[in-house]
């Protein structure tokens, strides 16, 4: 069995990578090729703590596993990420353990892939000014992987802790972009895509706050609870998922469900539109809305690629079983 560590999985995966392999997954998912298990996230009942495990089979790439892992939200003052998990990779013909692959970096970069996507494919191809609704670890992955989206003129941010917002702005500066802290009903008004990454447990943006032909990418939103914008906004937007069963029961969909404004059917799984299958967004004043709530068969894609290109560059620990 393979060992691959965070740092190997640093030094041998780029957004590239990330980005090829989600588009892969939301595509073989689109297919009926790969599918995702039911999820276990639960409160531990300790340090705060969410813990639980997403794992799938995707037939096409040969890739079977799990990802097990969860929150810690005291981790950043002990100076570690808040997100923890390790991937297992197991042989889909035998079921013998195959890898174990560090998850915290993988899981960075393949949640701001999954957006990556849903801004390659669904936002107008004239959007110019990037929004950022929180400033935590995941903020620089999402911004960097959205910058290789589109020709972006500046970035504009909120935060609920506003000391924090020293993160978009180095990560703006490194990408040759101005960075301006802004109020959330500016940034609704001037935004062309919204990326929302936050813990939040309550709206923070409102169907008043955004204008007409918005791209938002909800990529915090991943457990019963969690809820990042209103759900009037969700029902006013023409709606699009990595899956439509986390969408509407641990993802940015589930409230607007509950409150009857919406049903499971008006949902897209954004693999259609990777394959061809929904032509997406249909018009530039139409609202778009990508609800990540963050599929195992992401990670487990990921990890695949970390494990082959670690061996083949002899940077992974090879075990007996």
């Amino acid at each position: 069995m393979l060992v691959v560590t965070e740092e190997t999985c640093s030094n041998v995966i780029t957004r590239e990578d990330a980005f090829t392999a989600v588009e892969g997954v939301f595509a073989a998912m689109a297919s009926g090729e790969a599918s995702n298990f039911p999820v276990i996230r639960e409160a531990i009942g300790h340090a705060d703590a969410l813990y639980g495990f997403k794992s799938g089979f995707d037939r096409a790439h040969g890739v079977l596993g799990l990802k097990s892992g969860g929150y810690w939200p005291g981790n950043e003052k002990r100076g570690l990420t808040n997100h923890q998990s390790t991937v297992f990779l197991f042989d889909p013909d035998t079921g013998r353990p195959q890898a174990m692959v560090g998850g915290n970096y993988l899981t960075a970069m393949r949640t701001a892939a999954a957006s990556a996507v849903s801004i390659r494919y669904l936002a107008r191809p004239d959007a110019r000014v990037l929004g950022m609704v929180g400033a935590g670890f995941q903020s620089a992955f999402q911004m960097r992987a959205a910058a290789a989206q589109r020709e972006f003129e500046k970035v504009i941010g909120w935060n609920p802790h506003p000391e924090m917002l020293s993160r978009l702005k180095e990560t703006a500066a490194e990408l040759g972009l101005p960075f301006e802290a802004v109020t959330l009903e500016r940034l609704g008004a001037e935004a062309d895509i919204i990326i929302t990454i936050t813990s939040s447990f309550a709206p923070l943006l409102t169907l008043d706050h955004v204008r007409p032909g918005v791209h938002l990418a909800c990529m915090g939103s991943d457990t019963r609870g969690k809820q990042e914008v209103a759900a009037e906004l969700v029902a006013a937007a023409k709606l699009f998922t990595d899956e439509v069963a986390q969408a509407v029961s641990i993802g940015e969909c589930q409230h607007a469900v509950a409150a009857g404004l919406i049903e499971e059917a008006q949902i897209t799984p954004i693999g259609t539109v990777v394959n061809g299958m929904h032509p997406g967004r249909s018009s530039p004043d139409e609202i778009t809305l990508f609800d990540g709530t963050g599929v195992g068969l992401q990670d487990l894609a990921l990890a695949s690629v970390a494990a082959s290109a670690a061996r083949s560059r002899g940077l992974a620990t090879e075990l007996p079983l």
